[in-house]
C-alpha cells in the first residue's frame, strides 16, 4: 500500500446492521487491560446447511478464501505463508507480460478491463467536443492508431530535440533543465522518489505549516532504479550497465544520432556521477532530515552550477521565493555537476533521456527497445503487454479522474460506499481502544494519539471534488503530442496550487486504482472504489475473512499516521513532536526490534531485506492487522463465530490476511523490490502473524516451529 507506499468489501446491509450494531460501544474494548483482547465467545458450530443455502456464494471458496491454494502438508507454525498459499504457489505462473504476479496484479486485470469498456466506448462513440468522455476517447484512440504512430516516426520529438540541439551555454542548459521539470515524484503520499529528470517536483502542503503549500525539490536524473544500479561493483550489476550503456547507443542510434556508443559512454560516466550524489532510499525516507527550507538566495547560494534564475523561469517558478530540497545535499552535488560536466556531454544526456521517455508513445523500433532494456533486462519480464492495455494505462495516467468519474458510475454503489465507511469506523475505534491498553505510552502521548485519530478523515471510494481536464488539450490521432501535454498539464496545476489555498480534500489516486493511501499532511486516509473487490472484499464471504482481508488493508493505513513516519506528525497533519521524549524511547526501541526481525530475512542468498527501508510499511501490517483483529471480535456483539467447513473465525481470520498477500516474482524484480523498494516481499508480509498472540493458539503454534517466537519476542508496538 502506498503511504502508505508506502504500501491497497462489502457486506449485505442488513449483515452489515447485524455486525455493526454496537460496535462502537467503546467500553467494551477500552475494559481490556492488555494489548491482546481475550476473545470474547467461544467457537460454536457450522449454521444449518438451510440457512447457508438462502446466502449468495462468494467468489473463492465456501466462505472467501481459496482453501484450495493451501498446502495443508506445511504447518502453519513453520510457514504460515505456504501453508496458506503454497497450492497457489506451485500451480500460478507469472504471465509472460509481468515481472511479479500477486492480488495486487490480479485485481488490476479485472479493473483494466472494466475501464477498457468505458475508453472504447468513448473512442467509439461521439461526445461533445472538449467534454471528458470525448478527451478519454480520442486520448485512447490516438494511441491505439499504430498506423499514425508509425508514420509519424521520430516527428513529434524533434521539437524537443531541436532546443536541445540548441544549448551553447551554462544558462541555456538550466533553462533547458527547467522547462523539462515535470511532477513526477511524491516523497510522502506514494513513496516515489524516483524520476529521470535531473530533479523531480512534488508540490503538497509545507510540512511545518500545512495551511500553505510548499514546492519540494528531489533528486533524479537516473535511468536505471537506483544508486545501487550504478555503484554496486559485482557482476550482477556490472553486466546491468553493461547492458545500460548498450541500450542507450541503441536508442540514439534510433533518433539519428552518430557515434552513439561513445556517447553512451559518457551518458553513463555521467549518470553513475550523479548516482554518487544520491541518497539511499532509507536515507530519503528520514522526514526530519529532508525538512529543509531554502530560499532562492540559497538555491543559488548552496547547489551552485545551475542558473537558478534562468531553470526557475523556464520551470513555471520565476516567483517562487522558497523550496524545499529533499534530499538537500544531493540537489547540491547534482547543481555542481551542471556547473561543471561538458555541456556537450549534457546535451547527449538530454537527449537520450527525450528519446527514453517519448518511446512507448513512438514507433514500434522505440517501444521494443525501451521494452527489452527496462522491462526484459531490469526485471525480467519476457513478453510486452498487449496494447490496449498500455493505452489504458496512459489514458488513466493522463486522464485519471475523469475517468474514473465514468469508472464509479458504472461500477461503484452507494451502498458499497456506505458499508465501507462503517467498517473504517469500527476499525478507528478499535485501534483507539489499543492506544488506551498501552502499558508503555504515558497519558499525554496518549491524549495526543487519541487527538489525531480524531481528527481522521476518510475518503472511500472517490473523491467528493473531481479535477478539471477543460485546461488539457487532446487531439486525435496525435498520441505523442496527447501524452506530452498530459504530463505539462499536470505539472502546471500542481505549480498553479502554491498560488491558492490548500485544498485538503484532494485525492492522490485515482479511483480505478488498486491501492489504498494514507495523506499524513492532510491526516487522511483513502481506499479508491477498485480495491473494493475479492481477494480484498466480498459482499457474500465471511465475516472473518473480510476483516483479515480488507480490515487488514484498513488497519494498515490508519496505522500509517503513527508508524515511523506518520507519528512524527500531529493532528493537523504538521511535523511536529507530540511525544515526551520517554515515550518516544520506547517507541523507537520497539520499531528497531521490527526492524532487526525483517532484516533477518533472505529473499535471496546473500540478499537481505533493509528492516529500517521497510520498517514503515511493517509497523502498518503489524498494528494494523491487529487492530483489524480486534475489530472483528468487537462486531460479533457478544454472539459467538460460526467454524465453517473446519476453520475457527480466527483461523479465517488471519487465512484472509495471508490471501492479500500471495505473490511471485521474476528474480530479476524480488532484487530491485528489496533494493529500492518500501514494502517486504509478500511471504514476509504475510508473516507478520508470528507477532500476533491470537495466532498461536488458532493454529497451535509450539516452540521449535519455524516461525515460533517466545512471547516476550513478539514485537508489539500499538
Amino acid at each position: 500500500m502506498a503511504r502508505a507506499p508506502r504500501p491497497r468489501m462489502e457486506l449485505s446491509m442488513k449483515t452489515w446492521k447485524s455486525l455493526l450494531l454496537g460496535a462502537c460501544a467503546p467500553v467494551l474494548l477500552s475494559a481490556c487491560a492488555t494489548t491482546t483482547p481475550v476473545l470474547l465467545t467461544a467457537e460454536t458450530a457450522t449454521p444449518s446447511p438451510a440457512a447457508e443455502a438462502a446466502k449468495p456464494k462468494p467468489k473463492y471458496g465456501s466462505f472467501g478464501f481459496d482453501t484450495a491454494g493451501m498446502d495443508r502438508t506445511v504447518a502453519p507454525g513453520d510457514s504460515f505463508y505456504d501453508y496458506a498459499s503454497g497450492g497457489w504457489m506451485k500451480t500460478t505462473e507469472i504471465p509472460a507480460d509481468r515481472a511479479s504476479y500477486n492480488t495486487f496484479g490480479v485485481l488490476p486485470d479485472g479493473a483494466a478491463e472494466r475501464t477498457r469498456a468505458i475508453v472504447e466506448d468513448s473512442a467509439k462513440g461521439d461526445a461533445p467536443a472538449g467534454s471528458d468522455a470525448r478527451k478519454i476517447g480520442d486520448f485512447y484512440a490516438s494511441f491505439m492508431d499504430e498506423a499514425a504512430i508509425e508514420a509519424a516516426g521520430l516527428t513529434p520529438l524533434k521539437p524537443e530535440l531541436a532546443r536541445i540541439d540548441a544549448i551553447k551555454t551554462r544558462a541555456d542548459l538550466s533553462r533547458e533543465l527547467g522547462a523539462t521539470l515535470r511532477a513526477d515524484v511524491d516523497a510522502l503520499n506514494a513513496t516515489d522518489y524516483t524520476t529521470d529528470r535531473l530533479f523531480g517536483l512534488w508540490v503538497a502542503e509545507d510540512m511545518n505549516d500545512t495551511s500553505k503549500y510548499r514546492p519540494y525539490l528531489m533528486q533524479g536524473g537516473l535511468g536505471m532504479p537506483d544508486r545501487e544500479y550504478y555503484l554496486d561493483a559485482s557482476p550482477r550489476f556490472q553486466d546491468l550497465r553493461a547492458k545500460y550503456k548498450a541500450h542507450i547507443a541503441s536508442m540514439l542510434e534510433l533518433a539519428g544520432y552518430d557515434d552513439a556508443q561513445a556517447r553512451a559512454g559518457r551518458i553513463l560516466g555521467l549518470e553513475i556521477a550523479i548516482a554518487r550524489a544520491h541518497w539511499t532510499v532509507d536515507a530519503t525516507g528520514d522526514i526530519a532530515k529532508a525538512n529543509t527550507v531554502w530560499s532562492r538566495a540559497d538555491l543559488a547560494r548552496k547547489a551552485p552550477g545551475v542558473d537558478w534564475s534562468a531553470y526557475l523561469q523556464a520551470a513555471g517558478m520565476g516567483q517562487q521565493p522558497t523550496f524545499g530540497p529533499w534530499q538537500s545535499s544531493a540537489i547540491t552535488a547534482i547543481s555542481k555537476l551542471v556547473g561543471s560536466q561538458p555541456i556537450a556531454t549534457w546535451k547527449d544526456y538530454l537527449a537520450f533521456h527525450a528519446v527514453e521517455r517519448g518511446a512507448p508513445f513512438l514507433s514500434k523500433a522505440f517501444v521494443d527497445e525501451h521494452f527489452a532494456f527496462n522491462s526484459t533486462a531490469l526485471a525480467g519480464t519476457p513478453q510486452q503487454r498487449e496494447r490496449w492495455k498500455r493505452g489504458v494505462d496512459n489514458t488513466s495516467g493522463a486522464l485519471g479522474e475523469a475517468l474514473g468519474k465514468l469508472y464509479v458510475e458504472r461500477h461503484f454503489t452507494p451502498e458499497a460506499k456506505a458499508q465501507m465507511q462503517e467498517m473504517v469506523k469500527n476499525i478507528l475505534t478499535a485501534f483507539g481502544a489499543r492506544i488506551d491498553r498501552l502499558d508503555w505510552m504515558s497519558p499525554d502521548t496518549k491524549a495526543k494519539a487519541h487527538e489525531k485519530l480524531a481528527n481522521f478523515r476518510v475518503g472511500v471510494g472517490y473523491p467528493d471534488k473531481w479535477l478539471d481536464y477543460s485546461g488539457l488539450q487532446i487531439v486525435r490521432g496525435d498520441a505523442y503530442g496527447n501524452w506530452e501535454r498530459g504530463e505539462l498539464f499536470k505539472y502546471r496545476r500542481n505549480v498553479a496550487k502554491l498560488a491558492g489555498p490548500v485544498n485538503r480534500d484532494e485525492w492522490w489516486m485515482t479511483p480505478q486504482t488498486v491501492n489504498a493511501l494514507n495523506l499524513p499532511m492532510q491526516n487522511m486516509i483513502v481506499f479508491p472504489a477498485a480495491i473494493l473487490e475479492p481477494t480484498f472484499f466480498d459482499p457474500d464471504a465471511d465475516a472473518a475473512v473480510n476483516y483479515g482481508a480488507i480490515g487488514g488493508v484498513i488497519g494498515h493505513e490508519v496505522v500509517h499516521g503513527f508508524d515511523d513516519t506518520g507519528a512524527l506528525f500531529d493532528a493537523k497533519g504538521n511535523l511536529r513532536n507530540w511525544w515526551t521524549p520517554a515515550d518516544m524511547a520506547q517507541f523507537k526501541t520497539r520499531s528497531q526490534a521490527l526492524a532487526a526481525q525483517y532484516s533477518a530475512y533472505e529473499p535471496l542468498p546473500g540478499l537481505h531485506l533493509n528492516g529500517n527501508q521497510v520498517l514503515g510499511e511493517n509497523i502498518a501490517d503489524l498494528a494494523g492487522l491487529a487492530s483489524a483483529y480486534d475489530a472483528y471480535h468487537l462486531s460479533l456483539n457478544g454472539q459467538p463465530p460460526p467454524v465453517i467447513d473446519g476453520f475457527t473465525a480466527d483461523q479465517r481470520f488471519y487465512l484472509g490476511w495471508a490471501q492479500n498477500y500471495r505473490s511471485k516474482f521474476r528474480e530479476a524484480t524480488l532484487r530491485r523490490n528489496v533494493l529500492s523498494g518500501v514494502h517486504s516481499p509478500g511471504e514476509y508480509r504475510a508473516q507478520t502473524v508470528r507477532n500476533q498472540d491470537p495466532w498461536y493458539p488458532a493454529f497451535e503454534v509450539k516452540a521449535g516451529q519455524g516461525l515460533y517466537l517466545a512471547p516476550d519476542q513478539r514485537v508489539k508496538i500499538w
